[in-house]
């Protein structure tokens, strides 16, 4: 029976625990924090957005975006709702396409899978913070003081995002140990600073508004949905949208009322002001400014930076794709297989990074 080891409690560690210990093997599940899936359990605001209909490598950046749809396409969205249904639950999609648990809460996709690894049997350590991974002939493993070998290992052991989840960026040093390289790394999925005397006032407010995104004058992305105003700047799922393709010194411009044209504004304005048109606090904002009606249609807002990796829900970069083979094996060391975010491979928002850890998870199964 091969003795398999995966670093990393996340969704891509957990569902390659379930489906390697599924096909026969052996399986040890290392964790560096007290308890498996905390940043799965706070996925989708908390309601557990675990993939999408409308799934394509389009959805997603990497090194080799081709690779990406090979992988899922042998793991799509409907195998993901296939395999988490196999343990239990319902899961339903949205209008938009985004899959959810019926419940709709994240922490209970969690004990799906948390149960699943105890029924199978799975060994879990928690508390091991791997720091030494070298290869002899078979895998050492060392954390702490404690230590064990394998046949196999799988580093799922996640990004940069989210430090306070436990992803702080230091597996990837478990990878260059074997000579992998690691692409320049950036958050991704996270709210946007701007101009604080542009926010200032708003913080709170939640619309459903058109956003563009302009750098020098040329349209760089757009999309509509939830944007939050926050203290720093902007916030909303819309806003981690286009947070995949932001800079420092690009404009966010927002429609406040895109299914209202301009003449119906401009007759609702005359008549009762921005009452019932806007919330109070943003009225009293775009009145200071004057022209009311047309920043309502085109609200300008100076990206600054980013609020960090720690409130990234995921990392941009990581360890090359093409530094693997078909089934995420590494090129460098045979019997080494990368899973999750520590690969360059990250999704816009709405239940496709969950699916590349799904995805990722079934083609390392595969593989070993």
């Amino acid at each position: 029976m091969k003795k398999i080891t995966i670093i990393g409690g996340g969704a891509a560690g957990m569902a390659a625990a379930v489906m390697l210990a599924r096909k026969g093997c052996a399986v040890t599940l290392l964790e560096r924090g007290d308890r498996l899936g905390r940043k799965l359990s706070a996925t989708g605001n908390g309601q557990g957005n675990v993939t999408n209909l409308h799934m394509g490598p389009a959805y997603y950046f990497s090194d080799d975006r081709e690779k990406v749809g090979r992988l899922l396409s042998r793991f799509s969205a409907k195998d993901t709702i296939t395999f988490l249904e196999s343990m239990g639950g319902i899961f339903l999609p949205d209008a938009r396409g985004r899959v959810y648990p019926a419940g709709r809460q994240a922490s209970a996709v969690t004990d799906l899978l948390r149960r699943e690894i105890a029924r199978l049997g799975c060994d879990v350590v928690l508390g091991a913070h791997v720091d030494s991974l070298t290869y002899d002939g078979v895998f050492c493993l060392k954390w702490g003081s404690g230590q064990m070998r394998a046949d196999a290992v799988v580093l799922a052991a996640g990004g940069k995002a989210a430090k306070n989840l436990g992803t702080d960026g230091t597996a990837y040093a478990l990878a260059e140990h074997f000579g992998h390289s690691v692409t320049p790394l950036s958050p991704a999925l996270v709210q946007l600073r701007c101009d604080p005397k542009e926010v200032r006032g708003l913080k709170g407010i939640r619309m459903d508004a058109a956003l563009t995104l302009v750098r020098r004058n040329r349209q760089i992305f757009s999309t509509r949905g939830d944007v939050l105003f926050t203290e720093s700047g902007l916030s909303g799922d819309a806003v981690f949208q286009a947070s995949s393709y932001a800079e420092k010194g690009d404009t966010v411009l927002l429609d406040l009322l895109p299914d209202v044209g301009r003449e119906r504004l401009a007759a609702a304005v005359e008549k009762g002001g921005l009452l019932c048109v806007v919330p109070n606090g943003l009225g009293r904002m775009l009145a200071a400014r004057g022209n009311a009606e047309t920043l309502i249609k085109r609200l300008p807002f100076t990206v600054t930076g980013t609020l960090g990796f720690d409130y990234a829900q995921v990392t941009r970069g990581g360890i090359p794709l093409g530094e693997t083979d078909e089934n995420l094996m590494s090129m460098l060391q045979k019997g080494l297989y990368l899973a999750g975010e520590i690969v360059n491979v990250d999704g816009v928002c709405g239940g496709y990074n969950l699916q590349w850890a799904f995805t990722s998870a079934a083609a390392v199964s595969e593989g070993i």
